[in-house]
């Protein structure tokens, strides 16, 4: 699995693959055998197959990375940890939350923490209309396949510092959610994103607050 990860990697952009060291590799390898093993009790993905999760989780998540700016991140409906987990494995110097209602995945990003020795993350079960933002001054806020552009805004408006980014994780370009965007905020940009050995599109939409919240 690790010369997988490592072909795949070596096809992703330079500002990916340039950043990723070989103790990363193995970590990022381990998270895949860690949440194979616990799909099996807990389904917490629709990919059964390890060598899939590796494009469909891994290279899906690192692929953010050159786009990300800031220091202080919060992934909202993250999930079993995606994107957060891989990215706070290839991203030390920055800081982490975790977000999610349930606590089957919750305790699955702990103990991979745990394993790992992953120090970068802070794994919260709550809803995220509820979340205290005050904890914390996020940069970023990242969601993958969470809502709608608008739900995620509304949900999340508080969780931002006034100079922080939202960002949407997409399949195809959302064209009709980008036209019905709340006019509180606004585009910074839209990235393709390419993703070695995933069918389909990937994009990322970059939104600012006009107005700091």
């Amino acid at each position: 699995m690790k010369e997988k990860l490592e072909r795949l990697l070596a096809q992703t952009d330079d500002s990916v693959r340039g950043t990723v060291s070989d103790e990363q590799v193995v970590k990022l390898v381990q998270l895949v055998e860690l949440l194979d093993k616990w799909n099996k009790a807990y389904n917490l993905t629709s990919v059964r197959d390890p060598n899939e999760m590796l494009t469909k989780h891994i290279i899906d998540s690192l692929v953010v990375m050159p786009h990300l700016k800031g220091e202080q991140f919060i992934d909202v409906g993250t999930g079993p940890g995606l994107p957060g987990l891989p990215l706070a494995i290839c991203m030390p110097h920055c800081e982490f939350v975790l977000l999610d209602s349930l606590g089957k995945r919750i305790r699955f990003i702990r103990q991979v923490c745990h394993e790992l020795n992953i120090e970068n993350v802070t794994a919260v079960q709550s809803r995220v209309e509820a979340y205290d933002s005050r904890l914390h001054d996020f940069d970023g806020v990242l969601s993958r396949a969470f809502a709608s552009l608008n739900d995620m805004l509304s949900w999340c408006h508080h969780l931002p510092k006034p100079s922080g980014r939202f960002y949407a994780l997409k399949g195809m370009y959302p064209e009709q959610e980008i036209a019905d965007l709340d006019t509180q905020y606004g585009i910074d940009e839209i990235n393709r994103l390419m993703v070695p050995g995933l069918e389909g599109e990937r994009h990322m939409v970059i939104i600012r607050p006009i107005n700091a919240h």
